[in-house]
């Protein structure tokens, strides 16, 4: 079974080409802390994306826990709380962090869609 972390990344390199970062490169390395720290390198070009399960320089770098990655990948936590309550570190370029940010499923989104798989709206 694979974990939310490693879907999330693996969906994102899936993507390929993304539209919303059409005039933007740079690249993010994520270092996910559990027992042993995985990491994994995003490169934007031009809205072309590719990602690669390993380290190495960035413009960029995001840090947490693993179980804080998980809950921001699944929607269940939104990056910016965590970042400040301090769980998820940011160092580098902001401006590529705010942009991939666009990217991460929001607390709302994932709100939105359960309430449309199981036929209520959102009030």
């Amino acid at each position: 079974m694979t974990d939310r972390t490693t879907q999330f990344f693996e969906e994102l390199g899936q993507r390929e080409h993304d539209p919303q970062l059409e005039n933007r490169r740079g690249t993010l390395r994520f270092d996910i802390a559990n027992g042993k720290t995985d990491h994994w390198l995003v490169t934007i070009e031009k809205g072309d994306v590719t990602v690669s399960h390993r380290g190495g320089e960035a413009d960029a770098t995001v840090g947490a826990d693993k179980a804080v990655f998980e809950a921001i990948a699944s929607g269940k936590e939104s990056a910016v709380a965590a970042v400040l309550r301090g769980t998820l570190q940011i160092e580098g370029n902001l401006r590529l962090l705010s942009l991939f940010r666009r990217l991460l499923p929001g607390p709302s989104t994932v709100k939105a869609r359960a309430a449309t798989s199981t036929g209520r709206s959102r009030q």
